[in-house]
């Protein structure tokens, strides 16, 4: 940073080439009162080396109608039509809805996957330990204070291998998940990987953000490899399993009711934040079950975990096209805007992907990232401003540990809450 003033007199001062360093964090705009769950800090473990991931291929774009077959079965996507009396190579026709069949076409999602056994072929779910998992508010005890938590601990492998959906946790949330209105903040810390384990949220979406070790995630639809600084959402419904080769951990964004969508520009125009092009897609790669095989399907259902036994993998979709469907992106792509005269713009400047609620310009949860940023403002105090703000908002640290309005802060804190109607710091 380079600060030169402009009139020793009155100690105005023009701050230039101030550069905010990736990735201070990662702020989520929650339109609801949060209620938060408490925890005891604990310290993290050292950071270990990424995976070493093949090279995998994705279709770009946001929202598109995408089609996709497995190279292995050339013309195993029908032609003309969605459910033909028989599906090449004997495949059974499945639609997988991410919107009732009425709503208007601007916002319907579906998808139809062409896979070798239905998704319904599984013995009755069965209630099982939800862990530290939150399925009910009327649990918890409202908390005004902004708090604050250092990292959650990974568990050793020593102790026993503890998968993806084992570590989740519950950090703090609002709404209720039976009504479909409503969002939840989750940690995840795991040491292993969901073998012959898949899992599915019917509750609603999952915006999967890693911190420490990059993950590998089958889904019906295909593998994306979603490392730090990458995000990745999959939807209500989507059945996957994360793979890992060491300790992990990372936080999830979920809403209830609604999907993620790119916020609107407004003034901004046609292009800027994150572009559609940006944001990929797996393409179709389906697995055989070995015979004799056995595989766990879980469940997340109004907050509670259940379980299923099939023998056969629920990742065996051959061939699949829709517009409902998991996605990642690079947060290394958003294009950042800024003032270039005075003042700090409002931080849903930095709006990445949002939730819309029914009421217009309003959403239930808002996705925004701190992103490395030239801040120039003349006459312009420098820390962000003091704020009074009518939504709770939710801190997460991703990478370095500078920030220019809580440097200091962010050495020790590794998440934050501050709720509805507190005064706090903004971006």
């Amino acid at each position: 940073m380079e600060e030169r003033t402009l009139n020793r007199k009155t100690n105005q001062s023009l701050f230039r080439f101030w550069r905010h360093p990736y990735s201070l964090s990662y702020l989520l705009l929650l339109f609801h009162a949060i209620l938060p769950v408490n925890y005891q800090c604990v310290v993290i473990p050292s950071p270990i080396s990424g995976l070493q991931m093949a090279q995998l291929k994705y279709l770009s774009g946001f929202g598109n109608e995408f089609s996709s077959e497995d190279p292995q079965y050339p013309g195993s996507l029908p032609q003309g039509q969605n459910n033909p009396q028989i599906c090449p190579y004997g495949l059974y026709a499945e639609q997988l809805s991410g919107t009732a069949f009425t709503c208007p076409r601007s916002i319907n999602q579906r998808s139809w996957l062409y896979r070798i056994l239905p998704s319904v072929c599984h013995k009755p779910f069965q209630p099982i330990n939800s862990g530290n998992l939150v399925g009910s508010w009327n649990e918890v005890h409202p908390n005004p204070n902004q708090l604050r938590w250092k990292p959650f601990p990974i568990p050793p492998i020593q102790n026993g291998p503890v998968d993806f959906i084992q570590g989740l946790a519950t950090v703090c949330g609002a709404g209720d998940a039976t009504v479909r209105n409503g969002c939840a903040i989750h940690t995840y810390c795991c040491n292993s990987s969901m073998d012959s384990r898949g899992f599915y949220n019917a509750d609603g979406d999952f915006l999967i953000v890693p911190q420490q070790g990059e993950l590998m995630i089958t889904t019906e639809f295909g593998k994306m490899a979603v490392a730090p600084l990458e995000i990745c959402v999959i939807q209500q419904g989507m059945r996957f399993s994360v793979s890992v080769t060491g300790e992990s951990m990372g936080f999830i964004l979920e809403v209830y009711g609604v999907h993620f969508a790119l916020p609107d520009l407004g003034p901004i125009g046609a292009n800027g934040l994150a572009n559609p092009r940006d944001f990929l897609t797996p393409v179709a790669c389906f697995e055989e079950s070995p015979s004799n095989s056995t595989f766990t399907v879980l469940a997340k259902f109004h907050g509670r975990l259940f379980s299923a036994k099939q023998s056969t993998s629920p990742f065996n979709v051959v061939a699949w096209h829709g517009n409902y469907v998991p996605y990642k992106y690079p947060l290394q792509r958003f294009q950042v805007m800024n003032s270039v005269s005075f003042d700090h713009p409002d931080p849903s400047i930095f709006t990445v992907l949002s939730a819309k609620s029914a009421f217009p310009g309003t959403s239930i949860a808002d996705f925004v990232i701190f992103p490395p940023r030239w801040a120039v403002a003349e006459h312009t105090f420098r820390p962000p401003y003091f704020h009074h703000a009518v939504v709770s908002l939710m801190q997460n640290l991703v990478v370095t540990i500078a920030y220019s309005a809580q440097k200091t802060l962010w050495n020790f804190v590794y998440q934050q809450l501050q709720p509805f109607a507190s005064r706090l710091v903004t971006a």
